[in-house]
């Protein structure tokens, strides 16, 4: 069993920047992958960024390449989500998730074992 807890969401203008933090407990932290989702009101929820297990090659959705950046610190059990030039479609609330045993990075929600309660961001124009 894995907690999640997300932290860092807020009210941003366009083009600022938030850092975003799931912070996990639990079960070996090092064993996961971990993707950070989103979710606007009335939408389905959309993969925007995943790192696995190792750190190595993670993956972007297109609409936040270059903009975002996911890190994870296996000592500290906490993915991170540097989030710049913001934009008002970024708006949305935001969730971390878990999948077990999985080297590469998960895509697919309905992959993920464990989800956060999720913490808003609202970027105003």
């Amino acid at each position: 069993q894995v907690q999640l807890v997300e932290s860092g969401g807020g009210l941003v203008q366009a083009g600022g920047s938030l850092r975003l933090s799931c912070a996990a407990s639990g079960r070996a932290f090092s064993s996961y992958a971990m993707g950070w989702f989103r979710q606007a009101p009335g939408n389905e929820r959309v993969f925007v960024a995943g790192i696995s297990w190792t750190g190595r090659n993670p993956r972007y959705a297109d609409s936040v390449k270059g903009r975002f950046t996911i890190s994870r610190d296996n000592a500290k059990n906490t993915v991170y989500l540097q989030m710049n030039s913001l934009k008002p479609e970024d708006t949305a609330v935001y969730y971390c998730a878990a999948r077990y045993l999985a080297s590469a990075v998960v895509v697919n929600p309905s992959e993920y074992d464990y989800w956060g309660q999720g913490t808003q961001v609202t970027v105003s124009s």
